[in-house]
């Protein structure tokens, strides 16, 4: 029996990538695809309307987790098998998702992460040096309370299964929710598994995480991650 999978695609702000970033996801015609338009304030809703693009239209900002909460929901209620979170600043590449999927479907793992740590690819696109270091940072501390390591904690590039589906859609943290949610899973005894994938440096638009909020992301993640409940 073949695997309902639905593409999450969150957007905020994203009136210079939004249509590309459809149309290059249009190459994959196996996958179903949902934007959501996380309140945006600029065109993103407009031109999602006007290409009849899939869309959920939030009505305020809630954030990248609330915005993913609402593709799950949607994937929850729709009942697909796998649901796979997509960035909507063009940064990931549609032609890895069978690659992030593949686990799942062998039966391999119930959630798969995206990474670009684990194998070279040439052209991958790294983010800063200081970012890099913090990521490690991160996963020292995923690995002190769950004895697994994880390469690329912040990858918003992931797959997850029925079950999970069913978890996210009941409880997702609105902030940080890449690496705490990769802690409660790991927790809970879920299995994951880590691919290499290629991504590509923002087409257009500004990043939502600055620079100037480095430190204080870092200090709350690592303390988000401490206080993880794996129940």
């Amino acid at each position: 029996m073949e695997k309902k999978v639905l593409i999450i695609i969150p957007s905020y702000n994203e009136e210079e990538n939004v249509v590309r970033v459809f149309e290059t996801c249009q190459q994959k015609n196996e996958y179903h695809y949902l934007f959501i338009n996380d309140g945006s304030t600029d065109k993103t809703g407009q031109l999602l309307d006007q290409h009849s693009i899939p869309h959920v239209d939030l009505v305020q900002n809630l954030g990248i987790g609330g915005a993913v909460q609402t593709g799950y929901k949607y994937a929850y209620e729709h009942d697909f098998d796998i649901a796979v979170q997509f960035d909507g600043d063009g940064q990931h590449d549609i032609n890895y998702v069978k690659n992030i999927i593949d686990p799942i479907l062998r039966d391999e793992a119930d959630f798969v992460i995206g990474s670009r740590f684990i194998q070279e690819m040439e052209g991958n696109f790294q983010s800063s040096g200081a970012r890099r270091m913090g990521i490690k940072l991160i996963s020292f501390f995923i690995r002190l309370m769950t004895k697994v390591k994880v390469y690329d904690t912040t990858s918003g590039f992931r797959a997850v299964n029925k079950k999970i589906i069913k978890e996210f859609a009941n409880n997702y943290p609105s902030e940080y929710p890449e690496p705490i949610t990769t802690t409660r899973m790991l927790k809970k005894g879920y299995r994951l598994k880590e691919v290499p994938v290629l991504m590509h440096e923002r087409q257009g638009g500004t990043s939502s995480i600055g620079s100037w909020k480095n430190v204080y992301y870092m200090i709350n993640v690592i303390l988000n991650i401490l206080l993880v409940d794996g129940r």
